[in-house]
């Protein structure tokens, strides 16, 4: 604590200091600026008054005290008369005054203080040794002491003997010594005569003034008339001194109207006592200035090792000041308190004295009902407790690791005096005190104040730094920066501050912690709300955040260790920040932003797809090469996210990719149609018009089927859905296949071991997409296979194949086209899924070979004959599929061509035999009830030798007399459509 100190003369030291001859001045005592937040508990008196007026009062009163109590009157030796060989002559009446000051036993307070002795006991230890030197009385020290010169001490004992002479066996305290030294003196009994005579008399007359009027120890009487008329003595000797002496007529009126203000009783009774110096505050500070010759004149931080018999002495004056042991003690800590305060708290020895003493002080209060001490208790401690608050309120700025134990002190300090206050106050008004725990409470309020105001330093010194710098410091956020500090402020409270409060409050470092959570949490928040999307920023940020609270959580739990309720209550101060939440919602905000870009993006892009096979070399289409890559990106920018939940959250991903590649595998084979697309109805059912060899197609009209011809092959055609763009949509849909499966891999090396449940949610990536593409693939390959078939060749085959004559109609012209369209397919499609396109066209020509035997209508006729023609063809379109063992394996032709191989010998079994094999089968069949007529049998579709619908058929189509009988008289089936 800065004070200012004026420069004062230095007394000898020791036995030394007080052989000096003292000049004729009085000795300059320190003045300390007093601080600005430390209140004096005794208020102000009121009256224009100095501390040396007080103190030369106090010295007065002391020396009166003393001599009081002496067996024997005071002797006078005046200062020319005394010698070196007998100073003591002049304490001559005072024993206690006259004792020796050559013991260096320690002391007895200031060992009860916890006081150390001061470098002063040594040396008057060593001097004592020298046989030259001689011992010092304790009045003539307690003289230096308070800065009385010898000439002001030698007129004190004259006036007393002069007192002591005229009044034999009176005590002090019934007399009023401002009023008897007055009559004792006039202006020659001083050096500089007038000016300090007119001084002397004013300070008396000034304490007569606040003893008696201002501060009376017992009320003053309204209707009493003393008091204005001592006020208009005192004012009158303003203007002129009073003529003293003991028989002068001013001094007379002056004696009359002080001994009636001074002996007054409470119960009105004349007391034997005077009460001129008792009252409260004027007795105090009369006191303090006793008090205060307890520290040594050259160490102003130091109390003197003779402070157990100078405070023998002042007991002296307990009955004039009307002090008591409570009040010593009170009046005692407060001056020590203050010494440590205004000589720049730099004295711990101080601080610990004032904590002993206010131990004691404790007991006291809790022992008195006294009004008057409880005002003092209440304004010295408010005082005291208001010093302490102050620092320890931000007690981060004021202590550290050096001075942490002084720390112990004024916390000891504060948290007695606010316990003392607490206890007084349910004391006085009679009230039941809570069941609270005081000291707790109040270092629960010191801890959060402090940490606040380290918090916002924290963070306006980053604020402060951002903008003077213009940038981010190393482009960290400021609230990631700030994370780390706090964390750091976190540590170092629990290191250096938390061991010294813990002894108040068993959650210290638990408390500390919960309010940099709730100060850092309260930031968070603002910034949370102010982040719309994914940032590195925001990432970095919240990761901080989790880290820090991590670490406060920690430090919670360790200091909760032993306490009552484990640390529940510091814990429910910290609700979590849930930032690995918040980075949650934030990445799945990120993956809807990207994947609803890339939905757009297909919408927009699948409409401007032509899927040319001539886009590029591997006949895929551009925008699913752009959708992988897009796709690709966006798994390495996630995983480029610095975030501690990959495995977590690449499911949310995977989902929602998986859907976006969906959608695009349905947009793909969206339109292209199905195998039921292309398959004609099948006609009525008819029998062929025997004789008529040609049907509707004349042998020389077969214009249409060059015409139909030039087209083969052309695959540029207008339509998105020709089959070579079918042919680039089932590659595209195999890319597609495949890259999941890379995809899978890559997420999979990414994440390492993931955990089981994770590891099962991975085992289902992509699992939509990939259903799609196979769903996708079959439903393509079948559709492309029944276009070219039905579609692109149905003039060839349906439209073409035995039409009329049989023999002037036959598979070949279907073949050639049939083999460009499969050298369309095998350089188009993927090699994956190319024998899967082929062996659906194969199946579909085994199809339409079929339909046109048994369904092509009535154009169509077959003689027994023509079987080995039929069998023929049907061979050379198995051996097209097969081509000498580079196309289809075998055992895959023979799988399909199966029903085909079975319904063959029909076309050559002779008509009796096929219309008894019929009425077998059908009443087989159908049983008893088609014995009288047998009814048409439905047609199924699955053609078989054994099923009744393809046996008629195959008689339908039969050209001869026998089957048209049959078919005339069992159903009446017509010749023509």
């Amino acid at each position: 604590m800065a004070h200012n100190m004026v420069k004062k003369e230095r007394v000898g030291g020791n036995s030394r200091k007080y052989q000096r001859e003292q000049s004729q001045t009085e000795t300059v005592m320190p003045v300390y600026t007093q601080p600005q937040d430390l209140v004096s508990p005794f208020g102000q008196l009121g009256i224009d008054i100095s501390d040396s007026d007080l103190r030369e009062t106090a010295y007065e009163i002391l020396v009166g005290a003393c001599r009081s109590t002496g067996g024997k009157p005071l002797t006078y030796i005046s200062q020319s008369e005394k010698t070196d060989r007998a100073p003591a002559a002049t304490l001559m009446a005072s024993p206690s005054l006259q004792r020796s000051l050559t013991s260096t036993a320690a002391s007895r307070v200031k060992k009860a203080l916890g006081l150390k002795s001061s470098a002063s006991l040594k040396r008057r230890g060593e001097e004592s040794e020298g046989k030259s030197k001689r011992s010092v009385t304790v009045g003539e020290m307690m003289r230096v002491q308070m800065r009385v010169s010898e000439q002001t001490d030698s007129r004190i004992r004259r006036a007393l003997l002069r007192v002591a002479a005229g009044q034999l066996g009176r005590r002090m305290e019934t007399m009023v010594l401002p009023l008897e030294f007055l009559q004792q003196f006039k202006a020659s009994d001083f050096p500089n005569q007038q000016q300090e005579f007119e001084a002397w008399q004013r300070r008396n007359l000034k304490i007569l003034e606040a003893g008696l009027l201002l501060h009376p120890c017992v009320p003053l009487d309204k209707t009493d008339s003393a008091p204005k008329r001592l006020r208009m003595i005192i004012q009158s000797s303003l203007e002129k001194p009073i003529e003293t002496g003991k028989n002068s007529e001013s001094m007379q009126a002056l004696r009359s109207v002080v001994m009636s203000l001074a002996c007054r009783s409470f119960d009105g009774s004349v007391s034997d006592t005077c009460h001129w110096a008792d009252g409260y505050p004027l007795n105090l500070k009369l006191y303090q200035m006793l008090l205060e010759s307890c520290f040594d004149v050259n160490e102003e931080t130091s109390v003197i090792e003779e402070v157990d018999e100078v405070l023998e002495l002042m007991k002296k004056t307990w009955p004039i000041l009307g002090i008591n042991q409570m009040l010593h003690n009170l009046c005692f800590l407060w001056i020590l308190f203050h010494r440590f305060v205004t000589t720049g708290e730099v004295e711990s020895d101080l601080l610990l004295a004032s904590n002993n003493l206010l131990v004691e002080v404790e007991k006291d209060a809790r022992t008195t009902v006294d009004s008057v001490y409880s005002k003092i208790l209440s304004s010295t401690l408010s005082s005291i407790m208001g010093w302490a608050e102050k620092r320890l309120l931000s007690y981060r700025d004021i202590f550290d690791s050096d001075n942490i134990e002084s720390m112990q002190n004024v916390v000891s300090l504060g948290v007695l005096s606010a316990k003392i206050l607490v206890e007084d106050i349910s004391h006085n008004y009679h009230k039941k005190r809570k069941d609270t725990d005081v000291a707790r409470d109040r270092v629960d309020s010191y801890i959060r104040s402090s940490l606040r105001k380290a918090f916002v330093q924290k963070l306006e010194k980053l604020k402060s730094s951002q903008r003077s710098s213009k940038s981010k410091k190393n482009n960290i956020p400021l609230l990631a920066i700030l994370a780390q500090d706090i964390s750091e402020l976190a540590f170092s409270e629990k290191a250096v501050y938390s061991p010294v409060l813990k002894g108040w409050h068993p959650l210290a470092a638990g408390v500390s912690v919960a309010t940099l959570h709730s100060c850092y949490g309260n930031e968070l928040k603002q910034f949370v709300a102010s982040v719309s999307e994914l940032t590195p920023d925001a990432l970095q940020v919240l990761k901080a955040a989790d880290k820090l609270e991590k670490d406060l959580v920690q430090i919670a739990v360790e200091d909760a260790v032993n306490s009552d309720d484990g640390g529940k209550s510091v814990i429910r101060e910290m609700p979590p920040y849930e930032a690995e939440a918040v980075i949650v919602t934030l990445v799945k905000d990120w993956i809807k932003t990207r994947v609803d870009r890339l939905k757009e993006w297909i919408d927009r892009n699948l409409q401007l797809e032509v899927w040319d096979p001539q886009a590029n070399k591997e006949h895929f289409a551009p925008s699913a090469i752009e959708v992988l890559r897009i796709i690709d990106d966006t798994l390495e920018a996630f995983f480029l996210l610095p975030i501690p939940m990959h495995s977590v959250l690449v499911p949310d991903l995977m989902k929602a990719l998986d859907r976006c590649l969906q959608h695009y595998v349905s947009k793909i084979k969206s339109g292209c149609g199905s195998r039921s697309s292309f398959v004609p109805t099948l006609p009525p059912m008819t029998r062929c018009s025997t004789g008529s060899k040609f049907g509707v197609f004349k042998k020389k009209d077969k214009s249409h089927l060059t015409q139909r011809k030039s087209q083969v092959g052309n695959t540029n055609g207008d339509s998105l859905f020709g089959v070579p763009q079918l042919c680039v949509r089932i590659s595209t849909l195999q890319l597609i296949r495949l890259e999941l499966g890379v995809f899978k891999k890559r997420i999979v090396a990414h994440l390492g071991n993931p955990e089981s449940d994770i590891a099962d949610r991975l085992g289902k990536m992509f699992e939509l997409s990939e259903s799609a593409c196979i769903e996708g693939i079959l439903q393509l390959c079948e559709a492309t296979a029944y276009k070219v078939v039905f579609h692109e060749l149905t003039h060839v085959l349906w439209d073409g194949l035995y039409m009329g004559e049989v023999s002037t109609s036959r598979i070949e012209p279907f073949l050639q086209e049939l083999e460009q369209y499969l050298e369309v397919i095998s350089t188009t499609v993927h090699d994956r899924v190319r024998t899967r396109v082929i062996t659906d066209v194969m199946k579909a020509s085994f199809d339409c070979f079929l339909l046109v035997l048994l369904a092509g209508g009535p154009s169509r006729a077959f003689t027994l004959q023509d079987s080995v023609i039929i069998e023929e063809d049907f061979k050379f379109l198995t051996d097209l599929f097969w081509s000498n063992g580079d196309g289809l394996p075998s055992e895959i032709i023979d799988k399909f061509s199966k029903v085909v191989k079975n319904v063959l010998p029909l076309y050559h079994t002779d008509t009796e035999s096929l219309i008894e094999q019929f009425k077998h089968v059908t009443l087989e069949n159908l049983g008893s009830s088609a014995k009288s007529r047998l009814p048409l049998p439905p047609t199924s579709g699955q053609w078989s030798p054994n099923e009744p619908n393809t046996l008629l058929r195959v008689l339908c189509y039969r050209d001869d007399e026998a089957a048209a009988k049959f078919l005339k008289k069992t159903y009446n089936l017509p010749k023509k459509l």
